[in-house]
């Protein structure tokens, strides 16, 4: 049974069918031949090496981990210890796509047998099409009318109850020949905060439901409130499978399905389908602008404002919260990630693959799909994409979803003796009110790195030179 991202023993339905076939051998591969895109991030691999961790502890310290090129490393495996079967449940990237249909061809030269299953989304990718047999582009027909009138997801199958495992000692390298600890324990608050492994899912979730799917719609743009369920770093693992929250979600509210805060939660998890839907059909989206008409766009090659932004110092109040709470605490919330996103591409015009790559080594739930589709949804430039010229205004959103500034002063402390009127503004606070809330623009708190009318302005002149020379291009 060849693990990737299903750390998990409930709804496994690999390590389900193994199981029953007689005694397992289970490993994880550390793959280092893929793309230097695809390689993990700083925040992923710590996230990696506890949910491993507690994997082999459900295993009885018999999980067997190597680190290398993971075909190579199997076909060894296979050929010297008279393998007949192998397991495992399929994966979504493009690279791994490709390595798993040569590696499955391979084996079946070899004569060995091949069993992959889904085990990470509630619908396969080929199976939803429109009417003429080509992919959707926008999310709510592709949902409404692809997934949900399609079969139903599959039910959650249980934790095998008889699962025998073969161990072999020389096969297992162990934990630390991974090497996944970062070399600099800025990880400490992130420890206090997350508890990886298929427990900490299931214990994430139960605390979740039933109020926070009912009350979801409702409280789910609020910073603050905490109202987001936080699974999605388990999901990206597979501690947790879709199908255990679908499922849960529905079960806790006694199957009314109608309830808008349960239909809404249960979209995001459309909307993750989407992201895989998207990355499959159109595999050049991690690194191509999915709209081609951007390829005339005049992005800023801009590093100072790029770190500012990346350190949270743009000056601007819930930008700055929400890229300290990444630091911080390895996520952040998704109305604040649509803002941090809005600033950098369009106010600053820096491309929306800089805030990827930054967003990929930080997020511990970095997911290829969902990064690429959400940064290209913000950009414009992606499938079903805001319009570039929905430009988000983080005064606005700010004094919109945190009226009194309490998610802005949990992380931008300094502002914290700001009145509520001038949190998400303090530029344009007197300056009396900001010597008494002790604040000093440009020494204490960043001047903001841009006049926010003028750089949308800015942002909305560069579409149009953009659309015309796209245009002439055409012609």
């Amino acid at each position: 049974m060849w693990f990737r991202q299903d750390l998990r023993l409930k709804d496994n339905p690999a390590l389900h069918y193994a199981a029953e076939l007689g005694s397992v051998l289970p490993i994880f591969i550390l793959d280092e031949d893929c793309p230097k895109h695809a390689q993990i991030g700083g925040a992923s691999q710590w996230w990696l090496h506890h949910s491993l961790q507690a994997l082999n502890a459900s295993f009885n310290d018999k999980l067997h981990m190597q680190k290398g090129h993971a075909t190579e490393i199997l076909l060894d495996i296979i050929s010297t210890h008279d393998i007949k079967q192998i397991v495992w449940n399929r994966c979504y990237e493009p690279w791994q796509i490709k390595r798993d249909s040569q590696l499955k061809q391979q084996l079946m030269d070899m004569g060995v047998q091949v069993k992959s299953f889904n085990s990470h989304l509630l619908w396969e990718p080929w199976q939803v099409l429109k009417k003429d047999e080509t992919p959707y582009k926008v999310f709510t027909p592709y949902y409404r009318k692809g997934c949900l009138t399609k079969t139903a997801p599959r039910m959650p199958v249980a934790k095998p109850e008889n699962l025998t495992i073969t161990y072999i000692p020389e096969l297992d390298h162990g934990l630390a020949s991974l090497a996944l600890m970062p070399s600099i324990d800025w990880y400490d608050t992130i420890a206090r905060t997350w508890s990886p492994g298929e427990e900490g899912a299931a214990k994430r979730l139960s605390e979740f439901l039933p109020n926070g799917a009912k009350e979801y719609k409702n409280n789910r743009d609020f910073p603050e409130l905490g109202a987001t369920s936080k699974l999605s770093p388990h999901l990206h693992f597979g501690e947790i499978s879709p199908n255990q929250i679908w499922y849960a979600g529905i079960h806790a509210l006694d199957g009314n399905i109608d309830n808008s805060g349960l239909d809404c939660y249960l979209s995001e998890l459309g909307w993750r389908e989407f992201s895989y839907y998207l990355l499959y059909h159109f595999p050049h989206i991690p690194e191509q602008n999915f709209s081609p008409k951007f390829e005339h766009f005049p992005w800023r090659t801009d590093n100072e404002s790029l770190q500012a932004w990346q350190r949270g110092q743009t000056g601007i109040p819930i930008v700055d919260a929400g890229m300290r709470e990444l630091w911080q605490t390895g996520t952040m919330h998704n109305r604040v990630r649509m803002v941090v996103a809005s600033f950098l591409v369009k106010n600053l015009l820096i491309h929306w693959r800089e805030g990827e790559h930054w967003f990929w080594d930080c997020l511990l739930d970095a997911d290829l799909a969902a990064n690429s589709a959400s940064w290209q949804w913000v950009a414009g430039t992606g499938a079903d994409a805001a319009p570039y010229f929905r430009i988000f205004n983080p005064v606005t959103q700010g004094q919109k979803f945190d009226s009194q500034g309490d998610y802005v002063k949990r992380y931008c402390p300094e502002l914290s003796k700001l009145p509520d009127k001038y949190i998400h503004n303090p530029w344009d606070a007197p300056q009396n009110i900001l010597d008494y809330a002790g604040i000093t623009l440009g020494e204490n708190y960043p001047r903001p790195l841009v006049d926010l009318k003028a750089s949308r302005q800015r942002a909305l002149d560069a579409l149009a030179d953009a659309k015309q020379l796209a245009e002439q291009e055409a012609s």
